[in-house]
């Protein structure tokens, strides 16, 4: 391969294969590496059909394909290794024009495309909601206001018992005035201002922040690796996205002693897709917690506006933390079962020429 072509392979975001006309594996990229869980060097000179179980006629197909000259789609195909369990994904197989009869097979994990297509569609329609929620919000507070002073006024007069409707009147308007305000807040956050950043420093000014304060009952574990380079990012925003994932973790305990991970490590293997081209995102941070883990029907939906797990939540603190990595370049995710969240967040590495002042 060529320095073009190289680059691309390596860019490539989903798991790619490159099988010669024997069905011997020549070469798999790094997200393929990543999806089986090891090395190029365990599988270049392999039989394809040794090292993966795939659900599917794949060889059959793979004869087709070279013969006809022709790209081939396999949906809901399971594809495994003997140390990884199969994953539903969707397999295509293309021949390669300047290298006689080979195949390139790309495998694409299905809840990862379908979880990419949800975000995109989605973005839409949640920077419509936002601007009716700030049009909305700007429009309310005012009458708000109106109904909050006349209630201070009628309390001037008022035997105890009625103070009592009063004060639920002056309490709960200022409640709704909370709310707006940070629907305010979502809309107008600034661009950030990059600098290069420290990720552990963040950590553990969250980390100590959250100690005392919602998070007193927690016990923290940290996995850090301590060779990480710095991250590109406004420090205050990251702070803020930290500290919201950490009050979730820990408002996920509830009352009882709880755990929260935090792990840092260096992942080669992310990279997203970026108008001028793939972009790296390597450095990634992991939130974890032993809590009942998030409601299935909302699972997929968590970083939309306005959607929340928690009786009396905004459903706006996840959809800041999502426009905040995303305005950062970056990535957010989660994976959540009972009794295990974790919250993933991948960041660039800052350039070298990126001041930290």
């Amino acid at each position: 391969m060529n320095a073009v072509s190289d680059d691309l392979w390596i860019s490539l975001p989903m798991p790619a294969f490159l099988i010669d006309q024997d069905d011997m594996i020549v070469d798999i990229n790094p997200a393929a590496e990543s999806f089986l869980n090891a090395s190029a060097k365990q599988f270049k000179g392999m039989p394809v059909f040794d090292k993966l179980a795939i659900d599917a006629p794949v060889d059959e197909k793979m004869r087709r394909a070279r013969a006809d000259k022709a790209s081939m789609v396999m949906n809901g195909v399971d594809v495994g290794s003997g140390s990884t369990k199969p994953v539903s994904c969707i397999v295509q197989l293309a021949p390669m024009v300047h290298m006689t009869d080979h195949v390139l097979m790309l495998v694409e994990p299905r809840a990862l495309a379908d979880r990419l297509g949800r975000s995109m569609s989605a973005k839409s329609a949640a920077k419509s909601a936002i601007g009716m929620a700030e049009m909305l919000a700007h429009e309310i507070k005012n009458p708000l206001a109106g109904i909050t002073g006349a209630a201070q006024l009628l309390s001037m007069n008022l035997n105890k018992d009625d103070l009592e409707l009063t004060d639920l009147i002056v309490s709960e308007s200022r409640r709704i005035v909370q709310l707006l305000e940070q629907v305010e807040q979502f809309g107008n956050l600034r661009p950030p201002l990059r600098q290069a950043v420290n990720i552990h420093d963040l950590l553990d000014r969250a980390r100590k922040s959250a100690s005392v304060g919602y998070a007193g009952h927690i016990k923290f574990i940290e996995e850090y690796d301590p060779s990480l380079p710095p991250t590109f990012v406004d420090a205050d925003q990251l702070l803020q996205v930290f500290l919201n994932l950490l009050k979730n973790a820990a408002e996920a305990a509830g009352d009882a002693p709880g755990t929260i991970r935090i792990r840092t490590f260096y992942d080669m293997s992310l990279r997203l897709r970026r108008k001028d081209g793939p972009a790296k995102v390597p450095l990634t941070v992991e939130i974890i917690d032993d809590g009942p883990g998030l409601p299935p029907e909302i699972s997929t939906e968590i970083f939309e506006p306005f959607v929340s797990g928690r009786e009396n939540g905004t459903g706006l603190g996840l959809a800041l933390v999502s426009k905040i990595i995303s305005d950062h370049d970056g990535w957010v995710s989660v994976d959540s079962v009972p009794g295990r969240t974790v919250f993933r967040i991948s960041l660039p590495v800052a350039p070298k020429d990126a001041s930290d002042d």
